[in-house]
C-alpha cells in the first residue's frame, strides 16, 4: 500500500509509481502507434472506397463509448468493494486480537504465550493470503510444537487457531478461566477465524469470466474503431485523443483488476506486514505491562519478620 499526502496535489499527479501506467502503458503505446498508422493511411491513400470505409459515424461509435464507461464503473466498483471487504476484516482481525491477549494476559499466568500464538496467527494467515503454507517468520512466535502440528494442516492458519484453542483449554482446566471467559475468549478467536474466511472467500472467488473477458473485448473493439471514426475530422490530433482515451479506459480497468485481490504484494493492496506488525507490537506490549504490574506487585509487599 502506498501512503501519501492526500493536499500533495502536484507529487499525485505527477506519479508513476504505484498509477496504472506501469502495467498499460504498452497497450497504450500500440494502441497510439494503430492510430498513427490508420491516419497515415486515411492522409496517404487516395483509393475512395478505403476512405469511405474510414468514414465511421461517431455518434454510433460514442453510443459504444457509453456502454462501456457503463461497464467499467460497475468494474471498478466491484474491486473496491472487495478491497474494502477485505480491510474489514483485517480490522475484525486486530481488535479481535487485542481482546483475546488483553482478557487472556489479565487472568492467566500465560499472557506471553498466548500473545506469541496470536502473533504466529496472524502472520501464517498474512502468509497464506499470498499463496505460502508454512509457518515461515512465524515460527519466532510459535513453539515448535506448534509448527510441527501445524504441519498436518493443509490450512496453516487453521491450526495455530487450533493451538489457541488448546491454550483456552490448558487454562480451564487449571481453574484460571471460568465459563464466563472461556466463552469470551472463545468468542474472540471465532471472530478471528470468521475474518479468515472472509478475506479466503475473496481470494477465491473472482469476478465471472464471461464478465471480465467481455469487457476487455468491447475495450479492444472501442479503442481500434476509435481511430477510424475521428481521423477525418480531427487530422493528426488522433493519436493524441486515442492514447488520452486509452490511458483513461485502459488505467482504470487495470486499477480494477489490481485491488480486485486485495491481499497481494503489488503497491496498491493491503499493507498486511503493517497490520501483523501491529498485532504483534500491541500483544508483546499488553503482556510487558502485566509483567511490570506484577514486579511493581512484588516490590512493595511488606517485609515479614519474626
Amino acid at each position: 500500500m502506498i501512503y501519501y499526502d492526500r493536499f500533495d496535489w502536484g507529487k499525485i499527479v505527477f506519479s508513476y509509481r504505484g498509477t496504472a501506467l506501469q502495467r498499460a502503458s504498452r497497450r497504450i503505446l500500440l494502441l497510439t502507434m494503430f492510430a498513427v498508422v490508420i491516419q497515415g493511411l486515411y492522409t496517404t491513400v487516395k483509393y475512395g472506397g478505403f476512405k469511405s470505409f474510414i468514414g465511421l459515424d461517431p455518434t454510433s461509435h460514442a453510443v459504444l463509448g457509453s456502454l462501456l464507461g457503463f461497464l467499467i464503473v460497475f468494474r471498478m466498483n466491484a474491486s473496491n468493494n472487495r478491497y474494502w471487504e477485505g480491510r474489514s476484516h483485517w480490522g475484525q482481525l486486530i481488535n479481535s486480537s487485542r481482546n483475546l491477549v488483553r482478557m487472556g494476559t489479565e487472568y492467566t499466568d500465560g499472557g506471553a504465550e498466548l500473545a506469541d500464538l496470536v502473533s504466529g496467527y496472524v502472520i501464517t494467515l498474512r502468509r497464506s493470503l499470498q499463496g505460502n503454507f508454512d509457518t515461515e517468520d512465524a515460527d519466532r512466535f510459535l513453539p515448535e510444537s506448534v509448527c510441527k502440528e501445524t504441519m498436518f494442516f493443509s490450512n496453516t492458519p487453521v491450526g495455530v487457531a487450533a493451538a489457541i484453542s488448546a491454550w483456552i483449554h490448558k487454562y480451564r482446566k487449571n481453574g484460571q478461566l471460568d465459563f464466563e471467559l472461556v466463552r469470551l475468549l472463545e468468542g474472540e478467536l471465532c471472530r478471528m477465524v470468521d475474518s479468515q474466511g472472509g478475506c479466503e472467500k475473496i481470494l477465491k472467488t473472482p469476478l465471472p469470466f464471461v464478465y471480465v473477458v467481455m469487457l476487455k473485448q468491447l475495450i479492444l473493439v472501442y479503442l481500434t474503431t476509435l481511430p477510424i471514426a475521428i481521423c477525418d475530422r480531427i487530422g493528426w490530433w488522433t493519436p493524441a485523443l486515442v492514447a488520452l482515451v486509452s490511458l483513461g479506459l485502459c488505467g482504470m480497468e487495470e486499477a480494477s483488476v489490481e485491488i480486485e485481490n486485495p491481499f497481494d504484494t503489488d503497491d496498491n493492496c493491503l499493507d498486511m506486514g503493517s497490520y501483523t506488525t501491529t498485532i504483534a507490537r500491541d500483544s508483546g506490549q499488553m503482556v510487558l505491562r502485566k509483567t511490570r504490574q506484577k514486579a511493581r506487585d512484588t516490590s512493595q509487599q511488606p517485609l515479614v519478620t519474626n
